[in-house]
């Protein structure tokens, strides 16, 4: 018993030792000294660090501190999209929607902007309206959930969303809109989003 006790003292001190490392890693990157943060993140990456992984994966993005490598970076950011980080998942259904380092696919693509946003995340709410406002990859023409995406975003501080919910609101009936606002306030961050509304199916 003894030595369990010990084997998970030394484990917890290991993960707080690893963790330790992120602030350090993420200050050299804000701060413009990728090299530092290389160094920093790289390990708590591959002992599979979420933020780590999404970090490392900007980084192969933009080339800063590595060369650029789109596979890698879709590889970390994968990682950390499967661990729940929301900033990540919408990354990773952006390369998927435009097919930059993997095979393009839509469907995908839409899965991963719906977990973002299922996270409360501003830009794949507003990626997920457009899908609903433009029928992309099988996504049924719905203005109001569109709509109450972009109100969704809005709130989160996107400001394009803020303009196509304006665009869109012009083309609705009022029972529409009163919907759509309904859908916003009633939806709770971390709970499914509505695939379809009562009165803006076509």
């Amino acid at each position: 018993m003894k030595k369990l006790t010990v084997a998970i003292l030394l484990a917890l001190g290991l993960h707080g030792t690893a963790l330790a490392g992120f602030p350090e890693g993420a200050s050299a990157y804000n701060a413009r000294n990728y090299a530092q943060a290389l160094k920093e993140v790289a390990p708590l990456a591959r002992a599979g660090h979420a933020e780590a992984q999404h970090l490392l994966g900007l980084m192969y993005y933009m080339g800063r501190g590595v060369a650029r490598d789109y596979k890698q970076a879709f590889t970390w950011h994968l990682k950390a999209a499967q661990q729940g980080k929301a900033d990540a998942q919408y990354v990773v259904g952006a390369m998927y929607y435009t097919g930059n380092a993997v095979p393009q696919d839509q469907k995908h693509a839409v899965t991963w902007f719906r977990r973002a946003a299922e996270q409360g995340h501003g830009e794949a709410q507003h990626a997920l309206g457009l899908m609903y406002r433009y029928q992309v990859a099988g996504v049924p023409g719905d203005p109001v959930i569109a709509y109450m995406l972009w109100n969704l975003a809005a709130a989160n501080g996107n400001h394009n969303a803020v303009g196509q919910r304006a665009a869109i609101a012009r083309q609705m009936t009022q029972a529409q809109i009163e919907e759509a606002q309904a859908l916003s306030r009633t939806w709770k961050v971390g709970t499914s989003l509505p695939t379809q509304s009562r009165t803006g199916g076509g």
